[in-house]
């Protein structure tokens, strides 16, 4: 047995076997951390995140039938994680808002790139993940999978559960919504 793979109890003959928690954290939880960046934008806690969903994989487990592939177990786990984090994160964000004002979040991390070209990268992936923000969950997410993770679409079909052909309706639609949420944006700041 290859350690790579997530080790599982042996069961009688008719019963389905469950992987290991261990050798599931250990599989996954690189693709785990992904999705969680780059569906919850450079905002997001990914170790908090992905602990998270490993401790809620932990619960439910013994649910898991086998039925779907582990990554699409975990992925749809994922989705559901992040998108609520984002919700709470918006109405936090908001709150302090109204009771702070308009304050900049600091950048603690030093890079090696220059403050213009350091501004420059936070600036357009805030605009990327601005516009991202504003389409809907299903566009937004089977986008961030394409262009960002770079999975083809049959792997989106399977990791998601929807038809290999509704994911390429979605994604043309997402990236027509993109393409003109930006371009309203940009049409704004000239």
């Amino acid at each position: 047995m290859s350690p790579a793979r997530p080790r599982a109890a042996s069961a009688p003959e008719g019963v389905a076997v469950r992987p290991d928690l261990d050798a599931l954290y250990r599989q996954h939880a690189p693709a785990v951390a992904r999705w969680v960046a780059h569906l919850g934008g450079p905002r997001i806690d990914v170790d908090d995140l992905v602990h998270e969903i490993f401790l809620i994989a932990h619960r439910r487990l013994a649910e898991f039938r086998g039925e779907a592939k582990v990554t699409t177990w975990l992925y749809r786990i994922t989705e559901r994680v992040v998108s609520g984090r984002r919700r709470r994160d918006r109405a936090r964000r908001f709150m302090t808002r109204l009771w702070r004002g308009d304050v900049e979040e600091s950048t603690a991390a030093m890079s090696r790139l220059t403050p213009i070209e350091e501004l420059e990268r936070q600036q357009s992936r805030d605009a990327v993940y601005g516009v991202l923000d504003r389409l809907g969950e299903k566009y937004r997410s089977l986008l961030i999978l394409f262009e960002l993770e770079g999975m083809s679409g049959e792997e989106i079909a399977v990791l998601t559960g929807i038809k290999l052909a509704t994911i390429w309706v979605r994604l043309r639609r997402a990236r027509l919504l993109f393409l003109a949420e930006l371009e309203r944006d940009r049409g704004g700041v000239r």
